[in-house]
This record gives structure tokens, C-alpha cells and sequence, in this order.
């Protein structure tokens, strides 16, 4: 396995210089950052994370103002105590993307939004909180107890409200293999926790954030 600073080495001269790379790089927010934004906004990530998927993510940008107005600015409780019957009207409502599963899906969000909150003050301290160096248990919790948000569709939830991340791109994946980090499916317990591992010894060796690291490792390959 490369130390980062040849993996960087290797990103900025695929990508025309450092000075480029860096101006593709997003930084995280802090804890501090994502602690202050109000549970309804990552509510609302979740949805818009759930609705891209499958989908062209355009088409979805283009309509997210009206489909935050469909869904009360996505409040917690609003849309948790949304019945069946609420539903059906969302179905008919030409602002939201028509799928029944997804509408389900973003109720579900919504309560579990609600219990997270109930359990640790409010939803955003619980992802503001939860260890980067641990990042993988994060992706397994949305995957267990959240609706729609395992895999990458989770990860891209993450990066997007600015909570430090790596996603498991093809390019990622592509080039973890190339580093001998993992055998088998990236998708298996033994392999993310083997991509944990290699990010935080990335993280610890220069990378500063599962962020800068994942970006850098992507663009060795594409």
C-alpha cells in the first residue's frame, strides 16, 4: 500500500498539477458545523439522496425546491405522521418524483430522523459525533435503521451534508484493489473493515480527512 503523499503525487499529475487537484477537493464541514444544522435539512439530504438514486441527478436538482415546498420544508414530525392517504396525494402531486417506495422510504427517514433526535438531542449531534475513524459502523447504522440510504446511496447523503466520508466509487474501489486493501466484495464486513483501516493509516499519514483521501484515491484511476 502507497503512502499518501505518492497516491497525491500520482492524482495531481493525472489531473494537471496540485493546484488542480486541490480546486476538486471539498473539505468537510467540522462537528461543529454539522451539530448547528437543524435536523430538518438532514431530513432532507435523506430524501434527496433516496430520490437521485436510480435517477438523473439533474432532473432531481431541478425540481428540489418544489419538492421541499410538497414536503413541508421536510420537518421530522410532519413527515413522519404523514398516513398512507398523505402519501397517495404525494403520489399525485406533479412536484415530488411519483414512486411509492421512495415516498415510504423518506417517512421511514423521517422517523428515524425523530428517534435519532430523541436519543441524542437532535439527529445532526448524532452524526456530527460519530467517529470518522469509525466511518463504516456510521454506513452500517443507515443501512440497518435507516430506509433506502445502504451503499453508496448513504455515502453520497454523507459527503453532501459535509460529514467527513469516503465513498466507495468505482474509482475508489478500483484503486483500493490496486493497493492490495481488500479481496473479495468491498461490500463485505471483513473488506470495509480493511478499507477503514487503510483510510485511517491514510488519514494519519498525511491524508488529513476520509474526505481529501477518498477524492485523492479516485482520482489515481479516474
Amino acid at each position: 500500500m502507497k503512502k499518501f503523499s505518492a497516491l497525491y503525487k500520482q492524482a495531481a499529475s493525472r489531473k494537471g498539477g496540485e493546484k488542480v487537484l486541490e480546486g476538486m477537493i471539498a473539505r468537510p464541514r467540522s462537528a461543529a458545523a454539522l451539530a448547528r444544522l437543524p435536523d430538518d435539512r438532514w431530513l432532507s439530504g435523506m430524501a434527496k439522496a433516496v430520490f437521485r438514486a436510480g435517477f438523473n441527478w439533474s432532473v432531481i436538482d431541478k425540481k428540489w425546491p418544489d419538492i421541499e415546498l410538497a414536503f413541508n420544508g421536510f420537518d421530522p414530525h410532519h413527515v413522519a405522521f404523514l398516513s398512507d392517504d398523505d402519501l397517495d396525494e404525494l403520489l399525485k402531486d406533479a412536484r415530488v418524483i411519483r414512486h411509492w417506495r421512495k415516498l415510504k422510504a423518506i417517512r421511514a427517514n423521517a422517523q428515524y430522523t425523530v428517534d435519532l433526535a430523541s436519543e441524542h438531542g437532535t439527529a445532526a449531534k448524532y452524526f456530527a459525533d460519530y467517529p470518522t475513524a469509525e466511518y463504516v459502523g456510521l454506513l452500517q447504522n443507515l443501512k440497518k435503521h435507516a430506509a433506502y440510504l445502504g451503499g453508496t446511496t448513504g455515502q453520497y447523503f454523507l459527503r453532501e451534508l459535509g460529514k467527513d466520508s469516503f465513498i466507495l466509487s468505482k474509482d475508489d474501489i478500483a484503486a483500493l484493489r490496486r493497493e492490495s486493501v481488500f479481496d473479495g466484495s468491498p461490500t463485505s464486513k471483513s473488506s470495509l473493515a480493511d478499507i477503514q483501516s487503510a483510510f485511517n493509516e491514510w488519514v494519519d499519514d498525511g491524508g488529513e480527512s476520509l474526505t481529501r483521501v477518498s477524492r485523492v484515491l479516485a482520482f489515481t484511476v479516474g
